[in-house]
């Protein structure tokens, strides 16, 4: 993510230390801030709450994992892979809990998408398009990446019943509503939300069956219809829709909140680390 500031990082540093144990070196105190970073700060808040709990954090998921669970479920599925190292890499990396049977279950994935920088633009009274005489420019298609990575987790946990991946989302392309900004020539421009050139935020909400945004919705949804049981494996998906920026203390929040979720999903699985002394 952009524009997140050295006190946000402190703050969040103080917050996951609570006075009881200290995380992040100075290097990391002056580290550009990210979702990954937060994450990695969930990570430890979640190892500090839950001392019996063993959690651990990766950056990536290889492929052949992800073939190996469906392998599991049947063998016809996970048999093709041309490259053995491909993997995925969520932006903020995966949070894992170890569980009763000795298996690795995923907890918490995140990932940011920043698209659309118009609202800087304008207030800048910078000019975009081929021959710059355009106040907006159409939206790019950098969420694709997203799609495809949440795809890959849905099918790492197909077996699992919630599905604990969160989406933030900042930038022009996400808005929720109008918005009005100032230019530096003293006029006002209003770029509205469902401005179709662009409004990014339905092509992501195939990801959460059209389910209500800037909600949790780990837990998975079971429907029925034509004699079926389905199960919906949705995306959580958190949009600043009013064009302003994440900052660490509320992408912490939801992160907890998700983590939890799943937590509560695999409580039989982690009864005895839970209630062991």
């Amino acid at each position: 993510m952009k524009n997140k500031g050295q006190s946000d990082r402190l703050t969040v540093q103080q917050i996951a230390n609570d006075g009881v144990i200290g995380i992040f070196d100075e290097n990391a105190q002056i580290h550009d801030a990210s979702v990954a970073y937060t994450s990695s700060v969930a990570h430890m808040m979640l190892t500090n709450e839950y001392p019996k709990l063993k959690f651990r954090y990766r950056a990536s998921l290889l492929k052949h994992e992800i073939n190996d669970a469906l392998q599991r479920i049947d063998s016809t599925l996970g048999q093709t892979l041309f490259l053995k190292s491909a993997s995925i890499k969520p932006d903020g990396g995966i949070v894992e809990v170890l569980d009763d049977h000795g298996d690795w279950r995923v907890i918490l994935v995140s990932e940011a998408k920043y698209q659309g920088k118009d609202i800087d633009n304008i207030k800048e009274g910078v000019l975009v398009g081929k021959n710059k005489d355009q106040m907006l420019m159409a939206a790019g298609n950098a969420i694709e990446r997203a799609h495809k990575n949440i795809r890959e987790i849905a099918n790492f946990m197909l077996l699992e019943r919630y599905f604990p991946y969160v989406l933030f989302l900042e930038g022009s392309n996400f808005l929720t509503q109008n918005i009005t900004i100032d230019r530096p020539d003293g006029s006002v421009y209003t770029i509205a939300y469902d401005n179709g050139t662009l409004n990014r935020l339905d092509r992501l909400t195939a990801a959460n069956y059209g389910m209500p945004i800037n909600t949790n919705l780990c837990e998975n949804k079971f429907v029925s219809g034509n004699g079926l049981t389905i199960m919906l494996q949705a995306a959580s998906i958190y949009t600043k829709g009013d064009g302003g920026h994440w900052d660490q203390r509320e992408m912490l929040d939801i992160m907890i909140s998700i983590a939890k979720t799943s937590l509560r999903m695999l409580g039989q699985d982690l009864f005895k680390q839970l209630t062991n002394s």
